[in-house]
């Protein structure tokens, strides 16, 4: 399950997306968050990598 932010981060020329991924720990039964700030473009790619 992955979260795109709706808010889109301008800076120059680059729009910019701010994604949030829930990522499963291995061993156990929790979730923890990574986020990262990424170009538009590339949000889809980032988000199906495990």
């Amino acid at each position: 399950m992955a979260k795109k932010s709706v808010a889109t981060l301008q800076t120059s020329s680059k729009k910019l997306t701010k994604a949030i991924k829930m990522v499963k720990k291995n061993g156990s039964n929790n979730y923890s968050f990574v986020e990262s700030i990424i170009q538009s473009d590339k949000v889809n790619e980032w988000l199906s990598k495990k």
